[in-house]
């Protein structure tokens, strides 16, 4: 039956938010629409990081019902009738000369998506779906935009998501002893951290050691490990060490593959996270969450900033608003706040931000998911 074949094509160029994403599609496609997907992906090391049985010195390897074939330079050539029936180009990367030739050179010609950055942008709703014909092969690119609104082609959320969240959350004592951690003790935040480089990261660090109350900070392998070690005093932090700065713990956990991330976000009190999918899942934790942006030139990208707290904050009081608002902005240093006095305005909003999360999670798993959007949108092109 045409339109099973799925190809989708990732280029890792943003510290694995890429290949999170095509990662987490790709499986659903495969074990919720019952397609046959092959995914093209130019760095298995990085894959591997989110996938421990990734193979990176292999051609060509099947994991979870997925046919992962290592993009390489050059290309392979390609026979039209090798090419998928809907092709996938993940934000914009470009597909192989060799492969689009082999497209244009089919009967009937493939669906060609690119799949687009997540963004809560009002302009979105009137790009998505659109058709751009190629100048050159007899092929027409349309573009697909994740989004939180009607119009939007949703957010990625796979089918028991909720409903495992929901189970998990219910028993908290029994998901930390699942993680290999203990449960937080009387009074104690736990807080999950997963940021780039962040200037504003030691003194919030600051803020919690001489803070009232006991904060726990469960930080995975990542980019923000370095400015701890230095916070500590440390000349490395391995992976499994505790350390104790006044009233805060420090947990340095190993890089955690998607499965296992997406229970501690469930399990924390609040998430710090980055880029785009390890936000989209602490979207899906209910639970409050402070997003780090990937930087653009030019500071585009406190537009999308910018525009998301708009939605987000929707519902919220004015003050919680204000102070949401303004901690993010002082945590993607785009506001004269210094951070440590946005936290302690922002946290004293804890109980309405947690109650807020769980609506705002709710609401938007009344939305189609995007890999049902993305299914029926090729399936009308077909």
């Amino acid at each position: 039956m045409r339109g099973k074949h799925w190809d989708i094509f990732c280029s890792v160029v943003d510290n694995f938010g890429d290949i999170g994403v095509c990662w987490r599609l790709a499986r659903q496609l495969a074990a919720e629409h019952q397609l046959t997907v092959r995914l093209w992906v130019d760095d298995l090391d990085s894959f591997r990081r989110l996938c421990p049985e990734i193979d990176p010195q292999a051609v060509s390897q099947t994991l979870r019902g997925i046919e992962v074939r290592r993009w390489a330079t050059p290309f392979p050539e390609f026979l039209p009738s090798d090419t998928a029936d809907v092709v996938i180009e993940a934000f914009a990367c470009a597909l192989p000369e060799k492969y689009l030739a082999a497209m244009a050179a089919r009967t009937d010609k493939p669906v060609w998506i690119n799949l687009e950055y997540l963004s809560a942008e009002g302009w979105i709703a009137g790009c998505h779906g659109l058709a751009s014909p190629h100048p050159h092969w007899p092929l027409t690119k349309y573009f697909f935009f994740p989004g939180f609104a009607a119009g939007s082609g949703g957010l990625l959320r796979e089918s028991e998501l909720i409903r495992q969240r929901t189970a998990w959350q219910a028993d908290p004592e029994a998901g930390w002893q699942h993680l290999g951690l203990p449960p937080a003790g009387p009074g104690e935040t736990s807080i999950s951290l997963f940021c780039y480089r962040n200037p504003a990261l030691p003194e919030l660090l600051q803020a919690w050691s001489t803070g009232d109350a006991p904060v726990r900070c469960l930080v995975p392998q990542g980019l923000a490990w370095a400015q701890i070690e230095i916070y500590l005093g440390y000349s490395s932090l391995p992976a499994g060490e505790i350390r104790q700065q006044g009233n805060l713990t420090l947990h340095a956990l190993p890089f955690l593959p998607q499965e296992s991330y997406d229970r501690l976000l469930w399990s924390c009190d609040l998430n710090f996270v980055r880029g785009e999918d390890s936000f989209a899942r602490a979207l899906w934790a209910s639970r409050p969450l402070v997003w780090q942006i990937y930087p653009q030139q030019d500071a585009a990208h406190l537009n999308k900033l910018e525009a998301f707290l708009d939605l987000y904050c929707a519902g919220l009081s004015q003050p919680a608003t204000a102070a949401c608002r303004d901690f993010w902005l002082a945590w993607n240093q785009a506001s004269e706040l210094r951070v440590t006095t946005a936290w302690a305005a922002y946290w004293r909003q804890r109980d309405e931000l947690a109650a807020h999360a769980v609506h705002w999670t709710n609401q938007q798993a009344r939305r189609t998911d995007l890999a049902e959007n993305l299914v029926g949108f090729c399936e009308n092109l077909l």
